[in-house]
């Protein structure tokens, strides 16, 4: 009994303790379990903290590198037309309107008010300016800055986005300071977003209960709990699109606490801007207000109206179910409440809220900028960057890439390779490719690439790649070799155009013929080159020398041929890039003058890192010279000769100087022609080598006539200095009213004597023979059947 009495009286006594013991028990389980807490979050804290401060800091988004044409400059004698000008303004992202916003252009008659936006160029900052600019006889008669009232030498307009080469990934950004922000946007994102923004420390528990009432109201989400930082930490540094677990909501706080302890409101506003997901295209995002204002409206962002305002706060709870050109009644109704918001706590007043909701949403049918709408150009523009950028630093660096394209004459290089090919697939001629560039004959700058007769799809680069027998393009330079010596060659010397044979040596011999297969005696140097006579053409080369003209046009060019007899007619495989570099030698006036597609790089923060605009140095006077006297006779060419044509389509207006050239069986058709202000080569042909039926003056030449009947450019006027002008028979100047007197530029001082017309001198017969089927049609026109004869498979060189 004694032990079952202490048993009794033991617990007994245990369960008087059982109370204080259980609360020490329950204090120790909650220190510890605090203990525990607090062991977790502070050292969890501090890797946070030191992830904000790692990630958040040093927040540097990989930047596309952005390619841009080049800036319009308007200056009185600039040849353009209303048309044109639209085409320039329209590709910048100008709006018609009021012309007093910047972006923006308003026009009556031949007079146009543009209000033009800030930019950074290769020569540095250009400030956004007023400009009345007034249109008359297709020039630009006058430019004249609205605020001063003074006339201007001239007036650069921001220029056309032209493609954007993106990083690792697939997001477009533009970064703006927050005072390039609309106020309106600032103070309308934190109405519906976030109002206690200026107030709050990252959590705002105030704002949660509001929207939760809002939504409550209203049966849907219409206000989101999460504070402008919340969503700042959710996109930055936790990553769109991961799944929402409360481990992410509970990061997503402190990362929300610990940037509002880190950074002031206007960092983390601005940064906010940046950073916000906006809209996707396929693969890329669309990310910060600066890239979706141009991507939804066109506009740049310092343009945007009040209800696009509206619009982009909008977008923001949902780019997807939000997406004004997939679901525009979601978008409307989206934007008509923000609208409300904003009227709701006095930021737009009554008239201005009725005005908006009345508006369209102003959202452009197709994104506002494109990966790379021009790829033959903008291939040729990585080429041209290579040597400086390797790719891996080009792509993601926020860099400004200046590049020289005109966004009119890309247009109408394009629309004139695509219809011109159509027509001619017309005529059972399937397949046809084209290349063609386009340059500025006074810098060099490449203003048109167009690569295929599909020009917007990428692909094989035939203006850059495609290497075909270039035939009559190359004779001019044999003739500029000549025409170099004043004392042995002139444009009237007398050329013998009779059948020629040169002998290559090992016994064999070469004896190329003309394309009517025909000789026409004795005739000037100017009509053998205008009518691209073969037999006489070669007399001249050997003179000449071909292993000359292999040198040449490796200075000009940087072109390697074989010094053969057989170069004189162009047997050698150029693209047109090349071809072009070549004739910017005769078409500059004899400067040696590099093409370039790319004008300068410019860094994130917009200064330059190089230029490669730089002045040509100035022609050397022979050279000048004797570019001059090829001009005449390459005007000659299109006045009366092979490229009589284009006089016909109503450009002789342009005093245009050109070549057809045609490789053997019409295999290849090409045309080098310039004016005052431009040059273009273009070939036709196709990629399985065939005969296309198409001569230099039926498919080359004819796409480029399509380009000059719609691309304002300068008549081609040629300088006297260095010429003397006489009129001549025979081989000896003479009076201008003497019978068959031809009118003849020479090397200053290397005119023939002069002798009177009395008495007269016998003179050479300068009129082709015709033969009885020429009178009755049957001859072949020498425009339409230049053809270049194929040399000997591997022609010997002369001894």
């Amino acid at each position: 009994m004694a032990r079952t009495d202490y048993e009794e009286h033991d617990d007994s006594d245990a369960g008087h303790g059982d109370g204080p013991n259980w609360r020490r028990r329950l204090v120790t389980w909650v220190l510890a379990a605090i203990g525990l807490g607090l062991g977790f979050l502070i050292p969890y804290s501090l890797y946070l903290n030191h992830e904000v401060g790692e990630r958040f800091d040093q927040l540097r988004w990989q930047l596309p590198t952005r390619v841009y044409g080049r800036p319009l400059e308007l200056a009185p004698g600039l040849a353009l037309d209303k048309r044109t000008l639209t085409t320039e303004l329209d590709a910048a992202g100008y709006h018609p309107g009021d012309g007093v916003r910047p972006g923006t252009y308003s026009t009556e008659g031949g007079r146009w008010l543009i209000s033009s936006r800030g930019f950074n160029d290769v020569d540095g900052p250009v400030a956004p300016r007023r400009v009345a600019v007034t249109l008359s006889g297709g020039k630009v008669s006058g430019v004249r800055d609205v605020a001063s009232e003074k006339s201007l030498k001239a007036a650069r307009l921001d220029p056309a986005r032209i493609a954007t080469l993106y990083g690792q990934k697939q997001e477009e950004r533009r970064l703006v300071q927050l005072e390039e922000v609309p106020e309106l946007l600032v103070t309308g994102l934190q109405a519906v977003e976030d109002r206690d923004f200026a107030h709050h420390h990252g959590l705002d528990l105030s704002g949660i209960m509001r929207a939760a009432w809002v939504n409550l109201k209203a049966g849907e989400t219409r206000q989101g709990a999460s504070t402008l930082t919340q969503q700042l930490a959710r996109s930055g540094l936790l990553g769109i699109g991961a799944e929402q677990t409360w481990t992410r909501k509970f990061n997503e706080a402190i990362y929300a606490l610990l940037i509002e302890a880190r950074y002031d409101k206007q960092t983390i506003l601005e940064t906010y801007f940046n950073q916000v997901y906006l809209g996707q295209r396929g693969a890329q995002a669309i990310h910060g207000v600066a890239a979706a204002s141009e991507f939804w409206f066109g506009r740049d962002l310092s343009d945007i109206s009040t209800e696009q305002i509206a619009l982009l706060v909008g977008i923001v709870r949902g780019p997807s179910y939000y997406d004004p050109r997939r679901h525009p009644e979601r978008a409307t109704e989206r934007r008509n409440f923000v609208l409300g918001e904003m009227h709701e706590t006095g930021l737009i007043d009554d008239a201005e809220y009725e005005r908006a909701l009345k508006a369209p949403l102003g959202v452009t049918g197709q994104p506002g900028h494109s990966a790379n709408r021009f790829p033959a150009y903008v291939d040729l523009v990585r080429r041209q960057l290579a040597t400086d950028y390797p790719a891996d630093a080009l792509v993601g660096a926020g860099l400004s890439v200046m590049s020289g394209m005109s966004p009119s004459a890309q247009a109408y290089a394009e629309g004139a390779v695509t219809s011109t090919l159509e027509s001619l697939d017309s005529k059972n001629r399937p397949d046809l490719q084209a290349g063609l560039v386009l340059t500025d004959v006074h810098n060099g700058d490449v203003l048109a690439v167009v690569g295929s007769g599909t020009p917007s799809q990428p692909g094989f680069n035939r203006a850059i790649d495609a290497l075909r027998p270039v035939g009559s393009l190359l004779k001019p330079f044999v003739y500029l070799l000549a025409l170099a010596q004043p004392d042995r060659w002139s444009l009237a010397s007398w050329v013998d155009d009779s059948p020629v044979t040169v002998a290559l040596g090992n016994g064999k011999e070469w004896s190329p013929g003309n394309s009517d297969g025909r000789s026409h005696g004795t005739v000037r140097l100017i009509d053998a080159l205008a009518r691209s006579y073969n037999q006489a053409t070669v007399r001249v080369g050997m003179q000449v020398d071909a292993r000359r003209i292999a040198d040449l046009i490796r200075t000009l060019a940087g072109i390697e041929a074989k010094p053969n007899p057989a170069l004189i007619l162009g047997s050698v495989d150029q693209s047109p890039y090349a071809m072009a570099q070549l004739y910017q030698f005769l078409a500059s006036g004899g400067e040696i003058q590099p093409l370039h597609a790319v004008r300068g790089v410019l860094d994130a923060d917009g200064r330059a890192l190089n230029r490669y605009d730089t002045e040509p140095a100035p022609a050397q006077e022979g050279d000048a010279i004797a570019a001059r006297l090829i001009t005449l006779a390459l005007q000659h060419t299109v006045s009366s000769g092979t490229a009589r044509q284009l006089v016909s389509d109503g450009l002789g207006r342009l005093g245009a100087a050109g070549k057809t050239g045609t490789s053997n069986d019409s295999r290849d058709s090409w045309f080098a022609g310039y004016t005052g202000d431009h040059l273009a080569v273009v070939w036709v042909g196709n990629d399985q080598n065939e005969p296309t039926g198409l001569y230099g003056s039926t498919g080359g030449m004819r796409v480029w006539s399509s380009v000059f009947k719609r691309l304002p450019s300068a008549p081609l006027e040629v300088s006297d200095d260095g010429l003397d002008w006489q009129w001549v028979v025979g081989s000896h100047a003479t009076d201008a009213g003497c019978a068959g007197a031809r009118r003849f530029a020479f090397v200053a001082g290397f005119a023939p004597a002069f002798q009177s017309c009395q008495p007269p001198e016998p003179v050479y017969q300068e009129e082709e023979r015709r033969s009885w089927r020429d009178w009755f049609g049957f001859g072949r026109d020498d425009d339409a059947r230049e053809v270049e004869p194929q040399p000997s498979p591997q022609p010997v060189e002369v001894p």
